[in-house]
Parts: C-alpha cells; sequence; structure tokens
C-alpha cells in the first residue's frame, strides 16, 4: 500500500509488467507440461485473489468502479452495442479444436484476464493518471491496453494478426474507459471483456475465411466491430459527465 499512497501510477505500471511477464513465462510452463493454459490460467487465478485482497482490504472497491452502474441500463441501451461487438464473430462460424480440459483452462483464464486487465488497465491505471489530466488518462491508458497485445509477437503470433488485434483493442479501450466514466462502474467492462475474449477463442470465422481467405475475413470482421464501437462511443460522449469517486 505505501507504494500505492506515494505513487499510483508506478503501482498500476509495475502490475502491468507482473501481468504481461508473468503471463508469457507461464504459456511457456504450460507448453512444457502439456496442458495448453494450465500454468496461465493459475497465475491468472492467483493474481485475481491477490488483487481482491488488497482492493478489499484498502478499501478501493468504490474508487476503481466495483460497484453497481450509476446510470440505468436503458441509457447504456441496454449494453446492447457490447453484445454485438463481442459476439458478432458467431455469425462468421462457431467451434473449437480444443479437448475438455483445454476448454475449460482456456474458458478460466480469459474469464480472469477480463478481471485483470479492467482492473489494472482501466482501475489502476486510468485512475492514476485521470486525476491529473482527464484526457492523458483516457488516451494513455488505452493505448496502452492495446500495445500490451504486441507482446503475443513474443509467444508466435503473426505479425498482420496480431497488428489487427492491436487495432480492436485500441477501439475497445476507448469504448470501455468512456463506459467507467459514464456509468461510474467497471463491472459492464468486466462482464464484456471476459465474454469478448471467450467468443475470441470459440469463434472461428471459418464462413469467411473459406469464401475470403484468412486475412480479407479477419479485416473484414474487425471493420464491422470498429463500426460497432465507434457509433457506440459516439452516443456515449452525448451523455451526461459524472464526477469520478475520489478515494475514502
Amino acid at each position: 500500500m505505501k507504494l500505492f499512497d506515494k505513487n499510483e501510477t508506478a503501482f498500476a505500471v509495475i502490475l502491468i509488467v507482473i501481468y504481461v511477464v508473468g503471463v508469457s513465462i507461464m504459456q511457456r510452463v504450460s507448453d512444457a507440461v502439456g496442458i495448453q493454459f494450465l500454468a496461465e490460467m493459475i497465475f491468472c487465478i492467483a493474481l485475481s485473489a491477490a488483487l481482491l485482497i488488497f482492493i478489499r482490504k484498502n478499501g478501493l472497491a468504490q474508487y476503481l468502479g466495483l460497484k453497481a452502474p450509476a446510470v440505468s441500463a436503458g441509457k447504456m441501451l441496454l449494453y446492447i452495442p457490447l453484445l454485438l461487438l463481442g459476439g458478432i464473430s458467431i455469425c462468421f462460424g462457431i467451434g473449437a479444436e480444443f479437448g475438455v480440459t483445454e476448454s475449460v483452462t482456456r474458458t478460466v483464464m480469459m474469464l480472469c484476464v477480463g478481471f485483470l486487465e479492467e482492473v489494472i488497465f482501466r482501475g489502476f491505471l486510468f485512475r492514476s493518471i485521470a486525476k491529473q489530466n482527464l484526457t492523458r488518462g483516457v488516451v494513455i491508458s488505452s493505448l496502452t491496453f492495446a500495445l500490451g497485445h504486441f507482446v503475443n509477437l513474443l509467444n508466435g503470433s503473426d505479425i498482420l494478426e496480431n497488428s489487427i488485434q492491436v487495432i480492436y483493442a485500441a477501439a475497445v479501450g476507448f469504448l470501455l474507459v468512456f463506459i467507467f466514466m459514464r456509468t461510474e462502474s467497471i463491472l459492464p467492462c468486466i462482464l464484456f471483456h471476459g465474454f469478448n475474449n471467450c467468443m475470441t477463442a470459440f469463434t472461428t470465422g471459418a464462413l469467411l475465411k473459406d469464401r475470403l481467405g484468412e486475412t480479407a475475413a479477419d479485416l473484414l470482421i474487425v471493420s464491422v466491430q470498429l463500426v460497432i464501437a465507434a457509433a457506440y462511443l459516439l452516443y456515449l460522449t452525448k451523455l451526461p459527465k459524472r464526477a469520478m469517486p475520489e478515494r475514502t
């Protein structure tokens, strides 16, 4: 808590490093063990538990937005754009070549990643920077979240595929931070992030890829998602601004 009190941004950056490096190392452990996502899942569960204990012990739940939204679901369009954003890929093919064990480890890890990344990037990092400059907080937290996905290149991802992922992550980053600002709650962001991760893991895009090729199909899907994200973001900018809760 001493570091958090002294420099919240430094605390957030350290969390990001621990998270990114930890997941990368655990991926290699899973490969060595022969059970995909097992080590990453265990690491993400442990880090999630540690953060929850830290947040509860220091009374940071309200400050980080771990509370019910202050805006009605109706005003947020019932979050339907988020459901479309995460679920649109279902229309282009769903399925997976995973066994039961890998399906479980992958799903649990993806849900934990949704929690961790929202609390770290939209919670700790955004809140720490936004106290000094709101615009800077929005931009830095969103772009840092997006650029963090480049670490997948070190784990063997295709550079074009990874670049498309980074562009999508940047759009989602801006959208989710606006949801946080308008509702004072990070819970919708966590739920969407987990849902989106699972959809990404278990949808194939095969219906498009068979016709257009993998790269063209990925670009088309992301283009549709970007249009949805941009339209919803434009709507959110029209909602009344709300003061973010202070630390108690």
